[in-house]
């Protein structure tokens, strides 16, 4: 079976591939439970001092949730899921080591959410990136606590309730993204960024990741909460599944047009 998160180290720089092309990188169980292992494993090395993430293909870093696992879902699995989503942003909030997200096209949903909760990101001007959820009946929290940690209340709301992408001048405009290069330079841009952090002295590294991680730690588990909440009461109508059918099955006719 296609090992869905590719792992390699060059140097000093860890590099995480998402390695589902054919869904756009999009997430399900195995590959969350895949990048949680593969980022314990390269916290634990020792030669790494810093980490890259990016996605497999040019058309997405990620396009978000798989929605043909989440339209199944009812109360009791929806919590599971936001259990596993918690163990993924956890390890990512605790590495001691600076991760960075290389964007390739689209970083929606829960990609997007990962993107920025990477200390840096690096995109070129075909990159979109927004919080499309509501469009399938999946109600957003955690991924409106960390756009109004970066990009502030009002941007947050409409985001999460237009839906809409935005594009890459907008993300670099304001702040989403730090550097915008062109799309064969993404991953070579992405590295000497990367050296440059793993250059730097590594306690005083893990001490500025720690503090950022602790003064956001209230509003990250109060999202998480209220995720449990949201999600049961959401698959408990089922508006999600519902949403979802009608998302596929519109997808699936441009598809065959």
């Amino acid at each position: 079976m296609k090992e869905s998160i590719l792992s390699e180290v060059r140097g000093p720089v860890g590099i995480l591939t998402l390695n589902r092309p054919d869904k756009l990188n999009a997430w399900n169980t195995p590959m969350r439970t895949r990048l949680v292992e593969a980022l314990e494993a390269l916290e634990a090395d020792p030669t790494v001092r810093a980490i890259i993430l990016t996605g497999a293909g040019d058309r997405a870093f990620g396009a978000g949730q798989d929605l043909n696992e989440t339209k199944t879902f009812d109360p009791d699995r929806a919590e599971l899921w936001m259990g596993e989503w918690e163990r993924l942003y956890d390890r990512i909030r605790a590495l001691s080591k600076p991760i960075i997200a290389a964007l390739n096209g689209v970083a929606a949903g829960s990609a997007f959410q990962v993107a920025l909760l990477c200390d840096l990101r690096i995109g070129h001007a075909g990159v979109t990136m927004g919080q499309p959820e509501i469009n399938s009946g999946i109600a957003s929290t955690t991924g409106p606590w960390i756009m109004r940690e970066l990009i502030g209340l009002g941007r947050t709301i409409d985001l999460t309730l237009t839906g809409r992408m935005m594009d890459a001048e907008e993300c670099y405009r304001i702040g989403v993204i730090n550097r915008l290069v062109p799309q064969e330079k993404v991953l070579e841009a992405a590295l000497a960024l990367a050296n440059e952090l793993a250059d730097k002295p590594p306690v005083a590294m893990r001490l500025n990741r720690a503090r950022f991680r602790e003064v956001t730690e209230e509003g990250f588990r109060d999202s998480l909460k209220a995720g449990i909440r949201n999600q049961r009461e959401a698959y408990a109508t089922g508006e999600p599944a519902r949403m979802m059918e009608a998302f596929l099955a519109k997808r699936a006719a441009r598809k065959n047009a």
